[in-house]
């Protein structure tokens, strides 16, 4: 019998504690009733304060996972998150491309919230040309934006223009995430479509603990996906969601502590 519930695929890499990469995804799918499976990219040594170490798996190996799951599971959505150098990158793109993994939401993941780069220099040509392209929706934050469209954001008119720029690269839809403004009064993110821009907008949370942030608002957007939302709608539904848990979220450990992904589960 097959089964009828919605379906997303997380691929990222592991944080130990906790807050961020596939371990924040697997949480987002499941306060969104999705059901989550994983392909893991890279295991990072982290807690709240730094980065202490990441090992990368193999390429080769990663392809083996995202085979493991596309030749056995229905996959509604999925979502990338840190792909650290450019072999990892092509061997995911190899693998979307083959199985024709449907609405991909790519979380340009580069610097970590610590500050440690967790995108290779030289992987960021690969990022622009083979994984952005097979993109449904691209989330970059404003410096992630920058990096990638080549030009320095200071208001909403240059993100919109950093979008536009983006959306030549392929991708059918472009999020540019507008926290790092910090305006103070809304946190302001830029949707294009190609046609039309939206500005989706919350209020502004003052609060150390945004650990994950990123990869949770992309993970929300894929669950909303995989449920079969129009795109806007899951985007929007997100970023009230994202806020929710930013608004509730833990002092753990003495840096940035993680949100509170169940804020929605009573």
């Amino acid at each position: 019998m097959k089964s009828d519930i919605p379906k997303a695929l997380t691929i990222a890499g592991s944080d130990s504690g906790g807050g961020a990469g596939i371990q924040a995804d697997l949480k987002t799918f499941t306060a969104h009733k999705v059901y989550g499976m994983s392909v893991l990219t890279s295991i990072t040594a982290q807690n709240t304060k730094k980065v202490l170490g990441i090992q990368n798996l193999s390429p080769e190996f990663i392809g083996l996972q995202l085979v493991a799951v596309a030749t056995d599971f229905e996959i509604n959505s999925a979502k990338t998150g840190m792909l650290s150098n450019s072999s990892i990158i092509k061997s995911i793109a190899d693998q979307i491309k083959r199985y024709k993994i449907p609405k991909l939401v790519v979380d340009p993941v580069m610097i970590s919230k610590s500050g440690a780069r967790l995108l290779e220099k030289e992987a960021e040509i690969s990022l622009k040309n083979d994984i952005i392209p097979l993109a449904f929706v691209v989330t970059p934050n404003i410096p992630e934006a920058e990096v990638i469209s080549g030009i320095k954001i200071n208001s909403i008119e240059e993100m919109k223009e950093s979008a536009e720029i983006i959306k030549e690269m392929g991708p059918v839809n472009v999020l540019i995430k507008g926290g790092h403004l910090q305006n103070n009064i809304n946190a302001v993110d830029i949707f294009y479509d190609g046609d039309d821009f939206y500005e989706i907008a919350t209020k502004w949370i003052k609060t150390k603990n945004t650990h994950g942030t990123g990869c949770t608002y992309s993970a929300a957007i894929c669950a909303n996906l995989a449920k079969g939302l129009e795109v806007i709608e899951a985007v929007s539904k997100a970023k009230d969601y994202v806020t929710a848990a930013i608004e509730n979220s833990f002092k753990i450990g003495s840096g940035h502590g993680p949100l509170n992904h169940f804020h929605n589960i009573n």
